[in-house]
């Protein structure tokens, strides 16, 4: 019986991944046939098809690419002693993809694809739900430490946290003038003022800048 080296097995795997994202990137999972994902690895079908049962595994095996880094960042994101600094951390990790040109065209697909997929739509679901729940915990430690808004419902502003880093992907797939590298501190200053203006504002006993605009003109 021959030994599978699991090394070279997991090398092999990546490569047939990676010569099928800019596949399914460009010209999405439907229009993407077994054909050119094994001329672009370089790899017979029976080879392929050693390392995955068909097209769909190998979609979904690209789409949780990066799903042990992931956990480990969030996992490492909850166990740090300052929450509104790991949240910040956790921002980045999660919207940094959408600079890659073919992660916003791979995200479309998958939200498309999951319509289409009830598996693929629990997979889709429960990363969603880790993130959501792993923010979720930032924003109560955040606001426990005095660093947010205390009055913000963590559960609510946490939907609201991943709902703008999700437009960057969105319009990185919709918009060609979009950039989301360069817009990524401006989303960091949406939450810095959404997040963090009323604990602000409390701590320095002042009233934010349109308030106190509207005094000065009054007197």
């Amino acid at each position: 019986m021959r030994t599978i080296d699991p090394a070279k097995h997991a090398a092999r795997r990546q490569h047939i991944v990676n010569a099928a994202c800019d596949l399914f990137a460009t010209q999405g999972f439907e229009r993407t046939t077994t054909a050119q994902i094994c001329k672009a690895a370089g790899m017979s079908s029976g080879n392929v098809f050693h390392y995955f049962p068909n097209k769909r595994a190998i979609f979904i095996a690209l789409l949780q690419d990066d799903k042990s880094e992931k956990t480990e960042r969030l996992a490492a994101a909850t166990a740090g002693a300052d929450p509104w600094a790991a949240l910040l951390d956790v921002v980045r990790f999660l919207a940094a993809p959408a600079a890659e040109p073919l992660a916003p065209p791979l995200v479309m697909e998958a939200m498309l694809q999951a319509h289409r997929d009830p598996e693929l739509a629990e997979l889709l679901s429960q990363d969603n739900t880790d993130e959501h729940t792993v923010i979720t915990e930032l924003l109560t430690k955040a606001a426990a430490a005095g660093q947010i808004d205390p009055d913000l419902d963590p559960g609510h502003a946490a939907s609201w946290v991943m709902a703008l880093i999700a437009s960057m992907y969105t319009s990185a797939a919709t918009e060609p003038s979009f950039d989301p590298a360069g817009q990524l501190p401006t989303l960091l200053l949406i939450l810095e003022r959404f997040l963090r203006g009323a604990s602000q504002e409390r701590r320095t006993g002042g009233a934010p800048p349109r308030e106190a605009n509207a005094s000065a003109a009054a007197r």
